[in-house]
């Protein structure tokens, strides 16, 4: 494909950039884009992972897959049955939502347990993955369904919920609903859905890139004490992704936390 996402294909950990070995046969070349930035970070003191790349035969994907079908792939999800099999590890990185020494992660079509299994054990003892689902017939990618935009902030998307909230909840964590999207319907999309809208980047905890147009999720963010950096990204969300999936953040100031003792 395009590698035009690299929140898709790199995980930032610590000091540790890790290549995700993607699940689509279409996408297993695109972290050769970013070799020359990773081998310059890796020059300047870096750590450089690459997870185990799969083989991508047949026996990674469950052929006889309903596709085209929401509402057989929504029995599928439910049962734990996804196009992917467990053959070998596979992740996508957009599978993976940090939040200080804590690392959320859902089993989609894209990332499967032995992938999980295998960040799990890698960034063991340091972090912690905790597996979550949502209601949705097509999970991959976390970003437009749940997205932390701050100690103890949640964004979770209200068509999607989480069935694991509990853990957010009893850590005393507030969970923001957003708007619904604002974005029309004959935007075009071909790798994505509406609400991308909920897809931002947090620079930090009182600043947040967000698209120029979704005027009420401006407002929400306002509303909490956060400030709106307004950029048109529509032209992105047409082949999938927005800021949060464009970018990906290689450094942030601060300490190392832990949110959920």
């Amino acid at each position: 494909m395009y590698a035009a996402m690299p929140r898709d294909i790199l995980l930032v950990v610590g000091n540790e950039i890790i290549e995700a070995p993607m699940a689509w046969r279409a996408r297993f070349f695109e972290y050769r884009a970013y070799r020359t930035l990773i081998k310059d970070y890796f020059l300047r003191g870096a750590k450089w992972t690459t997870a185990p790349k799969p083989q991508m035969s047949d026996k990674l994907y469950d052929l006889d897959y309903p596709i085209h079908s929401v509402e057989d792939r929504q029995k599928l999800a439910v049962l734990g049955k996804f196009v992917t099999t467990e053959f070998e590890p596979c992740f996508d990185a957009a599978d993976f939502m940090r939040a200080g020494r804590d690392i959320f992660v859902q089993r989609s079509q894209v990332t499967n347990y032995l992938g999980i299994e295998w960040m799990r054990r890698h960034l063991a003892p340091t972090y912690r993955l905790h597996t979550i689902s949502f209601k949705d017939p097509n999970p991959m990618h976390i970003d437009a369904t749940f997205n932390i935009i701050g100690p103890g902030l949640v964004l979770a998307n209200p068509q999607r919920p989480c069935n694991q909230i509990d853990i957010f909840k009893k850590a005393g964590w507030t969970i923001v609903a957003p708007p619904s999207p604002l974005m029309p319907d004959d935007h075009p999309l071909w790798m994505g859905s509406k609400w991308l809208s909920m897809n931002v980047l947090m620079l930090d905890e009182k600043r947040v890139m967000v698209q120029k147009n979704e005027t009420t999720i401006q407002k929400m963010f306002e509303k909490l004490g956060i400030k709106t950096i307004k950029v048109n990204i529509s032209h992105a969300n047409s082949l999938g992704g927005s800021f949060h999936c464009w970018t990906c953040d290689i450094r942030r100031r601060g300490s190392l936390q832990s949110y959920f003792d």
